[in-house]
């Protein structure tokens, strides 16, 4: 015990660890109560058993200082200090203890004995005709939508392959490009232009999700809807590149 310094002020702060729990939590306890007091305390904070409850203290560097095995004896008579490490063994317990959800018995509910149920998230949004229930907002949210994938196919009906373009991404700058692809795709519904832009500022090579639709260098492709394309003359913009320098 040689270097430890035991401070006389009648609280001490430590980490608690034990059986279930290696990583611990901090706690102050007062020099003046017996052992046998600490383990009752200790069994709301480890899982551990006062009965069954063994106690060692550790230095803040995790080396044994010593047993803490007389339950008549007071805290304080051991050399604990502020930092030290107080850890806790039960046999009975296993350190999954707590932790091992597997064991927990899980609450299951099909769903017609879900539906009857009148103290559910389901059956208050059914009340008050709240998202998929009311049947008017999905009618008008389904109108809307198909409204707009029918914008998109007469749209893309303008746009065809090897055309020059334009394409403007709300909140970003317009950039230029040349299509490489317009129809349908795998990864999403709806009418898709596949662009290859000037400059590397795509999200693929054309591909997507190991799918070819069109072939270009990485970081150039990329796919938009059509109404975010314009087509035209739109020629590579000049970069402001000497002739003369690299």
């Amino acid at each position: 015990m040689a270097g430890i310094t035991v401070s006389s002020s009648p609280l001490v702060s430590v980490l608690v660890t034990s059986t279930v729990n290696k990583f611990g939590v901090e706690r102050r306890f007062e020099r003046g109560m017996t052992v046998a007091a600490l383990k009752s305390k200790l069994e709301l904070i480890t899982g551990a058993f006062a009965h069954s409850m063994k106690l060692f203290l550790y230095t803040a560097e995790n080396k044994l200082v010593c047993a803490i095995d007389n339950d008549e004896a007071l805290l304080g008579s051991y050399p604990v200090d502020d930092g030290m490490i107080i850890h806790a063994e039960d046999s009975n317990l296993k350190p999954d203890e707590y932790s091992d959800t597997s064991k927990v018995e899980k609450f299951e509910i099909s769903d017609e004995e879900y539906k009857k149920r009148q103290d559910t998230v389901r059956a208050f949004k059914e009340k008050n005709r709240i998202g998929r229930f009311n049947e008017e907002e999905v009618k008008r949210k389904e109108a809307e939508l198909k409204a707009k994938e029918e914008a998109e196919e007469e749209k893309a009906k303008s746009i065809t392959v090897d055309a020059r373009c334009e394409v403007r991404l709300p909140g970003q700058p317009a950039r230029r490009g040349t299509v490489k692809y317009v129809g349908k795709t795998d990864f999403k519904p709806g009418v898709w232009v596949g662009i290859q832009y000037d400059e590397p500022f795509g999200k693929n090579d054309g591909s997507v999700s190991g799918k070819r639709y069109f072939e270009c260098p990485a970081k150039y492709g990329s796919f938009v809807r059509p109404s975010h394309v314009e087509v035209g003359d739109f020629p590579e913009e000049d970069l402001g590149i000497d002739d003369d320098e690299m």
